[in-house]
């Protein structure tokens, strides 16, 4: 029986889908005006779990993950570069894919962009000035007004006063209320805009989500993810704007994901402290920084440091060497199995992934006692559940920058020579050749069937 933790109810819920065997799933996702950090990786691979977790469960799952690809920052990029905006846009698209791919990231069902829904937004924002919750201030904006909806703060659990006294609250003399967000930015010069019926502009941010999760998903669906950052005020507007064009719930349940840091710090553009995914690909394999990612509690912080990185590279190492030289059994997963057991356990009790990765290195023990190819089978395909294992084990043991010249073609011609040596009683060359691979990031494991190798 799976459960989720839902933010809204700070609590963890038994999760019973609106229609029984589908499931219905937005996630705020990129605005594409840079490359893809590490926690934008963090919620892609998060998410990405969670869906594969469903379908194995049964559900029909719909996933929408959206793209933002009209923003005040992706306007002052196009700007700083002199290029337009849908070519900033394009481009970071098309990194951002590449990111994904490389983590072992599924494709959304959907991945609608902002741009494509500005009629639906127009359409949302009259609704809710025709119900009283929306009204055009004197400089041209449309803006909504947040005390016009009794349900608002329940997300973030603060009041309007505690709101009001925080420090995200901007102050504008044309809003009513300093709480009030924007719908609708009336257009400055050299800004790509829209005609509406209050001028032309363009949509705020937080009105997009609303409407394409409703395009998409219908005004009430089973699932709404992102990171912790989104909780307030993104969430929270959603909320009180497709609630109050609809009048029901708009979502069942709200998973957030906590911060990655950095030196206590939360990774961030604006404060300077992030790593870009293909920064971190240059050094580690996408699959370390999926299982690094998996192994940390998707709600608690994850602590971003080269040491923890190493460490899930050692990790990852042991379980692709425990598969080293069995063939994997295939087939369905034995859920009776006590491992199957544990691990769905593992799962069902809010996503835990940490637990789910114990289960898959207690099977690694099994195998490297039992060496066979059920065992084998079912930690593969338990760990195909959370996008991981699904290399052939040299493939894996062998990937990664080669130091200095160390080409896997170079190496396998030091295996020779050195096992020329052996035979020849030439022991100081063979420790030699040893202790140079070694230095290289090169570790020699010899064997009855002869010798192998992996990087360190």
């Amino acid at each position: 029986m799976l459960k989720i933790y839902n933010t809204l109810a700070r609590d963890k819920q038994v999760f019973k889908s609106i229609d029984p065997g589908k499931v219905r799933m937005y996630v705020c996702g990129m605005t594409v005006y840079d490359y893809c950090h590490l926690g934008h990786a963090r919620v892609m691979v998060i998410f990405d779990v969670v869906q594969r977790w469903l379908r194995a469960s049964g559900y029909d799952v719909t996933y929408v993950r959206n793209i933002t690809d009209i923003d005040d920052k992706i306007i002052k990029r196009a700007q700083e570069n002199g290029e337009s905006m849908t070519a900033v846009t394009e481009r970071f698209i098309r990194a951002m894919d590449e990111d994904a791919a490389a983590l072992g990231v599924e494709k959304p069902t959907a991945e609608p962009r902002a741009t494509d829904y500005v009629p639906g937004m127009l359409d949302m924002i009259s609704v809710l000035q025709q119900r009283g919750y929306a009204y055009q201030a004197a400089d041209g904006d449309v803006n909504y007004a947040v005390r016009k909806f009794a349900g608002y703060g329940k997300l973030s659990g603060k009041s309007l006063e505690d709101l009001r006294a925080g420090e995200r609250v901007a102050v504008d003399a044309a809003k009513q209320d300093p709480l009030d967000f924007v719908l609708w930015k009336r257009a400055k010069a050299g800004e790509p805009a829209w005609e509406s019926p209050w001028g032309a502009g363009r949509p705020g941010w937080h009105i997009e989500c609303s409407v394409m999760s409703g395009a998409l998903l219908g005004a009430h669906f089973d699932i709404h993810g992102g990171g912790q950052d989104l909780q307030f005020p993104h969430h929270e507007n959603e909320i009180a704007q497709s609630e109050g064009a609809h009048g029901g719930t708009f979502v069942n349940y709200w998973m957030h994901n906590g911060f990655v840091r950095v030196d206590n710090e939360k990774m961030s553009k604006s404060l300077g402290n992030f790593f870009t995914v293909r920064e971190i690909l240059t050094k580690y394999d996408p699959e370390v920084v999926r299982f690094f990612i998996i192994r940390a509690q998707y709600r608690s912080p994850l602590n971003y440091s080269a040491a923890h990185l190493d460490d899930a590279k050692q990790g990852l190492t042991r379980l692709y060497t425990a598969l080293k030289g069995v063939v994997a059994q295939a087939g369905p997963v034995d859920w009776s199995n006590p491992y199957a057991t544990s691990f769905r356990e593992a799962m069902d009790d809010d996503f835990n992934t940490p637990e789910a990765v114990a289960v898959l290195f207690d099977l690694a023990n099994e195998l490297n006692r039992s060496r066979s190819a059920a065992t084998a089978g079912l930690l593969k395909s338990l760990a195909g559940l959370l996008g991981l294992l699904q290399r052939e084990p040299e493939t894996f043991l062998q990937a990664g920058p080669a130091q200095g010249d160390w080409t896997p073609e170079r190496i396998e011609a030091a295996i020779v020579a050195r096992t020329a040596a052996k035979k020849s009683k030439q022991f100081a060359d063979a420790d030699r050749i040893r202790d140079e691979l070694k230095a290289a990031g090169v570790v020699l494991e010899d064997g009855a069937q002869g010798t192998t190798w992996r990087r360190g």
